[in-house]
């Protein structure tokens, strides 16, 4: 009989100090919970935008990873005058040995908003895209069946002079207002919902761009440049131009969200695709322009003034610093309103084109005025006076 000797093999011991030996109370949860949820459960939202860029406040212990030439680092709250809880407090020393905690989230206010939208990378591409595909199936059935042909003469030029104008002031602010106020914003919370308001804008741009083009092919005679000098040289346009110009020239990127889609959106967006564009153009033959114009009309109403307000709400009832930014606030709407007034009021000439004129211009700006004044009564913001202009 053979016997074998016992190998002399290395036995575990268990010390429980390996990576998951202790057992507490969130021993067997699935998510991260780094970050109080705006609900009784985290969203998937949230997994992926809250605090995606870290903040030194909270974590990040060696502070910002990087900066600008002035030595500012990382996303300083000073680029905006408002002020959100806990913005006062200073950054946490950082040493060797303080650790990498800070102060317990969300550290300040301004990681308390949430889009409540919920956009995030994927929902943007989605979303877009179906609204592309839409509009591509409308132009399409509207080629199809002829139906340009169907447009009063007069408003084939309106179209092709003052609905491609609106173009300019789409890309302008998605590219140079919402774009540059996305990076100025200190959580990704804001970045996300903003960038996302800036390729509403710049997709808009395009697809009045490609419309555009489209009649250019289907319309004997339609000027596809036209637009150009009309943004350029007609006097009817040239105080949305002025002010587009002064929204993309405003370095405080609260005041730029704010003064963009708070004021001018109503007083003068709305005014023009609503009260002008979607009102005429079926009278005057044409059933396919209120559709392209009308998905941006969805954009804003449905999407990017319900992140604003949220953002906004927050900032107006502010437990450290609401008296502060309603203060602002009303400064703002002191100084955008009579620029957005004069604009609208400068396009009063373009409700007389059209063979088929839509309701009188002094109809659809108290209309505008009315959905001003509401937006502002949920803000509890006070309508300035010179709104009555």
């Amino acid at each position: 009989m053979t016997t074998t000797s016992e190998r002399s093999v290395p036995k575990p011991v268990f010390t429980d100090a390996e990576a998951g030996a202790q057992v507490f109370p969130d021993s067997n949860a699935r998510r991260f919970n780094y970050f109080i949820p705006k609900k009784r459960k985290q969203s998937h939202y949230e997994d992926v935008t809250v605090e995606v860029q870290p903040d030194p406040r909270h974590y990040l212990s060696q502070g910002w990873l990087y900066g600008f030439a002035d030595g500012k680092g990382g996303y300083p709250l000073e680029w905006t005058v408002l002020k959100a809880w806990g913005s006062d407090r200073p950054v946490p020393e950082r040493f060797p040995g303080s650790g990498g905690k800070g102060y317990d989230w969300p550290a300040l206010g301004w990681h308390e908003f949430r889009d409540p939208n919920e956009e995030w990378e994927l929902t943007l591409y989605r979303y877009n895209a179906n609204v592309v595909r839409q509009l591509n199936q409308n132009v399409d059935a509207a080629r199809q069946s002829k139906a340009f042909e169907q447009w009063n003469p007069n408003w084939v030029q309106f179209v092709a002079q003052h609905v491609g104008a609106w173009m300019h002031v789409d890309h302008g602010l998605g590219l140079y207002l919402f774009a540059n106020a996305n990076r100025r914003a200190p959580t990704n919370m804001h970045n996300n919902a903003i960038s996302v308001n800036s390729m509403h804008r710049i997709r808009s741009a395009q697809d009045l761009a490609l419309y555009n083009l489209t009649l250019s092919e289907e319309i004997e005679g339609f000027d596809g440049s036209a637009h150009l000098k009309t943004w350029n040289e007609d006097p009817a346009w040239q105080g949305v131009r002025d002010t587009a110009e002064q929204l993309t020239e405003t370095w405080d990127w609260c005041e730029a969200i704010f003064a963009a889609n708070i004021v001018f959106e109503p007083l003068v967006g709305e005014l023009f695709r609503s009260n002008l564009v979607q009102q005429a153009a079926p009278a005057n033959g044409d059933f396919v322009t209120p559709t392209v114009v009308g998905a941006e009309e969805f954009d804003y109403s449905a999407r990017d003034l319900r992140y604003t307000r949220a953002m906004f709400e927050l900032l107006v009832n502010d437990r450290e610093f609401a008296d502060h930014n309603t203060k602002i606030l009303q400064q703002w709407l002191s100084t955008w309103v009579p620029r957005c007034i004069t604009a609208a009021r400068t396009m009063q000439p373009l409700w007389s084109q059209p063979d088929v004129k839509p309701h009188r211009f002094e109809d659809g700006l108290d209309r505008a005025k009315s959905r001003f004044s509401g937006i502002l009564s949920d803000l509890g913001l006070q309508a300035p006076k010179e709104l009555g202009q």
